[in-house]
């Protein structure tokens, strides 16, 4: 195995210079999709002209994490692929160490990394002395994916627009009896949060409330019916609307506004409707 037989993918929407941070840190070598969840041909014409090893195709509007990186992984032609967040830094062996880890362990869907988030203390030393051990999920913004294990169980779920696609998919493939590590002596640098321009900061911690509240009952009815989902989010759902009140008595618009947002997700996800709800931008 070389760095030929791996692609990256990457979902963005206006993620500004943040996706050519995390570009200059891939192997030039390394086949690139860069799935914009825009119609913008500037981003489009500026990214393919600075980087020859990346395709960047504009979807025209903000499709969302699971549907996005479907079409890059519909479009890949390598045994495997790197899943990656405009936000995220590859350590400058990363893409070594995930070879070699291939050739430790044979079988495998999908491999998560030691993920080094810049709000985190945590220390690296903490796991030097471990091997890759066998999880349940890994989280979505680094996920190094073994196609031919996939053949039986798709991709993402795309009835998510954003929240629990990737605890989903890990989900669907333990249910099948595919094998998930996670492997601490990958490192990749996970800022988290920042993934897109500072003009929409507002609108999209809006957008994330919604769909955080729309993707965890969807999630659980999914798996264990509408009653017992039910009796799982009855605690979120009773303090958004306790939250609600408070913050409009107090005439706290900032805080009404989110909590109003997470209100709205339940409510819609617990009549069966779709996730609508995209960013005002």
């Amino acid at each position: 195995m070389s760095i030929k037989d791996i692609t990256v993918i990457i979902t963005s929407f206006r993620s500004g210079k943040k996706i050519k941070n995390c570009l200059n840190s891939i192997d030039r070598e390394i086949k690139v999709l860069l799935i914009e969840n825009s119609n913008d041909s500037n981003i489009k014409n500026n990214i393919e002209k600075e980087f020859n090893n990346v395709e960047c195709i504009l979807t025209g509007e903000n499709l969302g994490y699971g549907k996005s990186n479907n079409i890059g992984l519909k479009k890949v032609t390598t045994k495997y692929a790197l899943i990656l967040n405009p936000d995220t830094l590859l350590h400058s062996s990363a893409i070594e160490n995930f070879i070699k880890t291939t050739k430790k362990i044979a079988e495998f869907a999908i491999m998560g990394p030691y993920i080094q988030e810049e709000k985190s203390k945590k220390n690296k030393s903490q796991l030097n002395n471990l091997t890759p051990v066998q999880v349940t999920n890994v989280k979505g913004f680094a996920m190094f994916l073994n196609l031919s294990e996939f053949k039986d169980v798709g991709f993402f779920d795309e009835n998510f627009f954003f929240y629990f696609e990737e605890i989903d998919l890990c989900k669907r493939l333990g249910n099948h009896g595919k094998k998930i590590y996670l492997v601490p002596d990958i490192i990749i640098h996970h800022e988290g949060g920042v993934s897109h321009e500072e003009s929409i900061k507002r609108e999209m911690e809006l957008s994330r409330n919604w769909h955080w509240m729309w993707s965890t009952f969807y999630y659980h009815r999914k798996y264990k019916g509408f009653f017992i989902s039910f009796l799982i989010i009855l605690p979120k759902l009773s303090s958004a609307i306790i939250k609600v009140l408070i913050y409009s008595l107090i005439f706290n618009k900032e805080k009404r506004e989110i909590y109003y947002q997470r209100l709205s997700g339940l409510i819609n996800a617990i009549l069966g409707k779709s996730s609508w709800y995209r960013p005002k931008v």
